[in-house]
């Protein structure tokens, strides 16, 4: 079984969801209870909605607790701070052509969300950056075009 990358704020939210969702196992089960005792089960409009929401609810459990299963979970703050872009760091890099600034953390699939500037280990962006150093000039060939970028600060945060 090939291991997958986490961060240790992503294994957290895996668990705390987790936790919420086998906490309203329970109360799926009284809703489908609820939901028998009012007659004929073909016809039961509640009954076929709790089922449908138990059966999201296990898919979701059995998804989550194998992600962590295939979890291997990397602390960049343990690490020696050399400079080097790896899994986990946040990197601070300049376009060499327009001088914008960009910083995205390097983080697993399921973490990855641009908007809070994380990318997943499988970007282009990140394939491009992983094992240069701060100081480097790298090229990047992304979605929309060749990028050229400056790396201004790698952070183990």
């Amino acid at each position: 079984m090939e291991k997958v990358p986490m961060t240790v704020r992503g294994e957290q939210q895996l668990k705390t969801e987790l936790e919420r969702l086998l906490k309203l196992r329970p109360q799926i089960s009284v809703a489908i209870a609820e939901a028998r005792e009012l007659g004929d089960l073909k016809e039961n409009a509640e009954y076929h909605a709790a089922r449908e929401e138990q059966g999201i609810c296990e898919a979701q459990i059995r998804d989550i607790e194998y992600k962590l299963s295939v979890a291997q979970v990397i602390d960049v703050t343990k690490m020696d701070n050399t400079g080097k872009v790896i899994f986990g760091t946040t990197v601070t890099m300049i376009d060499v052509d327009t001088e914008e600034e960009f910083k995205y953390q390097i983080v697993g699939e399921d973490e990855a969300d641009i908007k809070l500037g994380r990318i997943s280990v499988s970007s282009p962006i990140a394939r491009g950056l992983i094992g240069k150093l701060e100081g480097d000039e790298v090229t990047i060939t992304t979605p929309g075009g060749v990028k050229d970028y400056e790396i201004d600060q790698v952070e183990y945060i």
